[in-house]
């Protein structure tokens, strides 16, 4: 009984990363990404998203809760989970370790994103360009956010690979190969539209 319900702990742990956690990941990235266009045309797709109906819901359901669960669940899988990188040093055995170190890492960076962001919001702040630019002015700040999204985006896409094993959609070696470079083909893509919106509003 124990072992069933831990089965299905991890795979709905690995289906709340890519739906809706992963989806939210890209969206946001790609709304950052206009800010490459200039302050306007960021205030103006954040603007539009602030401006979705049912957005408090949506927040909730869709983004807080999947979010608590996974990160709950995840800090669960970090702390008793056996790495063996320095026995076993094969590439799979990286990529278990880094994926429970970069799960860490953005947790950190997702608790003080939402502090510095939504719960400012809440607070009367304006989320806009140039809250992110006087943010983004301190060097330290900066360099945590290159490396706290480039963690995230490395998170969310190997777990991409691990969702699919855990799922049954690659299950021979040669899918599973195909698969990796899949999913670092998303990692390269989507750090590159991360980096370049964080250097937009340097």
């Amino acid at each position: 009984m124990a072992g069933n319900r831990e089965f299905a702990n991890r795979r709905l742990h690995s289906l709340l990363g890519v739906i809706p956690i992963g989806l939210f990941l890209t969206q946001h990235l790609v709304v950052n990404h206009f800010a490459t266009k200039g302050a306007e045309a960021f205030n103006n797709a954040a603007h539009f998203m602030e401006s979705l109906p049912f957005r408090v819901f949506l927040e909730i359901f869709i983004i807080y809760l999947p979010l608590l669960y996974h990160a709950i669940y995840g800090i669960y899988i970090a702390f008793t989970a056996k790495n063996n990188v320095g026995r076993y040093g094969y590439f799979r055995n990286w990529m278990f370790m880094l994926q429970r170190l970069t799960g860490i890492i953005t947790l950190i960076f997702v608790t003080w994103h939402v502090w510095e962001t939504r719960v400012q919001a809440a607070l009367g702040a304006d989320v806009n360009f140039q809250m992110m630019e006087n943010i983004l002015s301190n060097p330290f700040m900066l360099w945590f956010y290159v490396i706290s999204v480039v963690s995230a985006i490395f998170h969310f896409a190997n777990g991409l690979w691990s969702f699919a094993v855990s799922w049954g959609l690659t299950i021979t070696p040669r899918s599973q190969l195909i698969s990796t470079y899949v999913t670092l083909g998303v990692f390269v893509a989507l750090s590159v539209v991360g980096i370049r919106a964080l250097f937009a509003f340097v």
